[in-house]
């Protein structure tokens, strides 16, 4: 059955959009980066086919994501360490500026276009027939839905997962978070290239008019009103959108008699409503009038054991952690003043003290989320303190949270899985061609592993927002145990948790001892405290003020006036 031109033209521009809109839930919805200059990387693409007249699709294409990609890489050196609003107004910028370009240029033939770009061809085959373009088109959607999908459901995809809010603790689980960013926001331009080289073959005609700042901000709409968080919100926003600026155009005219750009004033008051009534975007709306379906548990039968630390070299082993003379001042605070202790190897210390003595601060120069003043941090006999959190998590540590910092929308399994990232290799090509799954079995049974040695097992696919804080505590040490760390760092663990859950963590962390790991906690109950540690760190103010075996600091007139209630 022939369909009318007007229809198969509408499904082309809803196809070309969706691409875009991909892209963009991947940079947007799922990674954070908000972006307005998306129209202008399909721009790219679409004038480098259009230059190439007599060059094979295949090539004019690999040459437009070639030069798509090798721009977005550029301005990603840029933008990859921004966020906010810093990066919306960057892309603002950059999206003007190419658009300003395209109709500037004298080679590019300005705003008068450039036509009679020759429909896709691939040997004998010819897509002259617009139906045969919008077939490949819609080709292009699913590839690109599904390579996305692949990647979503991955090591490299959690980790892009992690992008949005949650940085400080991606890069102690060992993710380069500015490198993954960087490979995002190409991926997203990669998107809207093919978008960009599909739309030249299709209108067959172009000028920079559909590459403009308003292109851009309308598939971030298409974005926001279908769903940012979903790869189907994408395809819905697409439609939506493309469908309401068709008809309001259409209708507004004869309503009010009148020329003028009325349909924008009324596209605009639209989209108002639409983010009012839905602003997680109509897909989630959907979603949540459908039957729940629980996400699959990955089996833990064929997990293997918790790495046990490697054997020690002859002679003493160093210690674990050394603490010398660290200073931290914010202003006129100073959170760590001349804090020094060493963690021995296989050994646990409690740091504990008031609220406001210092110790997540201390927490976050040990593991590289911030930088001393003063002094020195040395693992496992090595000086750290200039290196980021991911290289020293690369090195053997892994730490906890004094807030929990989880992914509340993700699997508990993924969670944890996050702490196997290192123990991974594959990138985001492999993962886009499903070309991983079995490294993907192995790091989903070593979450599987650290999920039961927690008591989690029975839970890998509930959202690990809906746990109880004491369960989410459990699954962020389980996430921690997933590096297979040498030194173990755990803010306030046992809060939350039951008085059965706090007996099964302190037996896990006694094994832990017992397997080479050493462990040094910050915790506020000082009947687990006091039974557990090896050794026991007090801090006041920013300063150590005791230090020894529980039943001395436990005697210590300084602790007693200044922690456990005053001399008795």
């Amino acid at each position: 059955m022939m369909l009318p031109a007007y229809y198969v033209t509408l499904a082309g521009y809803i196809g070309l959009a969706t691409i875009v809109a991909l892209g963009l839930v991947l940079l947007t919805g799922i990674a954070g980066q908000t972006s307005f200059g998306q129209a202008s990387f399909a721009g790219l693409a679409a004038y480098a086919t259009a230059l190439l007249p007599g060059t094979p699709p295949p090539l004019a294409l690999l040459a437009g994501l070639v030069l798509t990609g090798s721009v977005a890489w550029l301005l990603g050196l840029i933008t990859a360490r921004l966020s906010g609003h810093f990066l919306a107004l960057c892309s603002v910028a950059w999206g003007i500026s190419f658009s300003a370009l395209f109709g500037t240029l004298p080679w590019l033939h300005g705003f008068n276009g450039i036509g009679g770009i020759r429909p896709l061809t691939l040997g004998p085959l010819s897509a002259a027939d617009p139906l045969v373009t919008v077939a490949v088109i819609w080709a292009a959607v699913a590839l690109s839905w599904l390579a996305l999908r692949n990647l979503l459901d991955s090591r490299p995809g959690r980790a892009i997962r992690t992008l949005a809010a949650a940085r400080d603790m991606a890069e102690s689980m060992g993710i380069d978070t500015v490198r993954l960013s960087r490979a995002t926001f190409v991926l997203a331009a990669l998107a809207a290239a093919l978008s960009g080289f599909l739309f030249a073959h299709f209108q067959r005609f172009i000028s920079p008019t559909p590459f403009s700042l308003t292109a851009s901000i309308e598939y971030l709409f298409m974005v926001i009103i279908g769903g940012a968080a979903h790869l189907p919100g994408a395809l819905l926003g697409a439609v939506l959108v493309t469908l309401l600026r068709e008809e309001l155009t259409d209708w507004i005219p004869r309503l009010t008699g009148a020329t003028g750009n009325f349909e924008a004033v009324a596209f605009s008051l639209v989209v108002i409503v639409l983010l009012q009534r839905a602003p997680g975007g109509l897909f989630a709306v959907l979603r949540a009038r459908l039957p729940a379906a629980g996400a699959p548990v990955r089996a833990a039968a064929a997990a293997p054991a918790h790495a046990a630390a490697p054997p020690p070299a002859a002679g003493p082993a160093p210690p674990a952690l050394v603490v010398a003379g660290i200073s931290k001042r914010f202003g006129g605070l100073a959170a760590n003043q001349d804090v020094s202790f060493t963690v021995g190897a296989a050994e646990i210390v409690a740091l504990i003290g008031p609220n406001g003595a210092g110790k997540s601060t201390l927490f976050d120069i040990i593991s590289g989320q911030l930088r001393a003043d003063l002094g020195e941090v040395r693992l496992f006999g090595h000086p750290v303190g200039r290196l980021p959190a991911r290289h020293i998590a690369a090195r053997g540590l892994a730490r906890t949270f004094q807030h929990v910092k989880l992914l509340p929308g993700m699997s508990v399994g993924g969670n944890i899985a996050l702490g196997a990232h290192l123990a991974g290799r594959c990138g985001v090509l492999r993962a886009m061609l499903r070309a991983d799954r079995a490294e993907e079995r192995r790091l989903h049974a070593l979450a599987a592993a650290a999920a039961t040695r927690v008591g989690l097992a029975d839970l890998l696919g509930r959202p690990a927002g809906t746990l109880a804080l004491g369960q989410q505590r459990l699954v962020e040490i389980a996430r921690a145990l997933c590096l297979a760390p040498r030194l173990l760092l755990l803010d306030e663990p046992a809060a939350g948790l039951r008085h059965q859950e706090k007996q099964a963590l302190a037996a896990l962390l006694r094994q832990l001892r017992a397997e080479g790991v050493a462990v040094l906690l910050v915790e506020h109950d000082m009947g687990f405290v006091m039974d557990l540690a090896d050794r026991v760190v007090v801090m006041e103010f920013g300063r150590r003020i005791a230090e020894g075996v529980p039943a001395a600091v436990q005697a210590d007139p300084a602790v007693l006036e200044a922690y456990l209630g005053g001399a008795p």
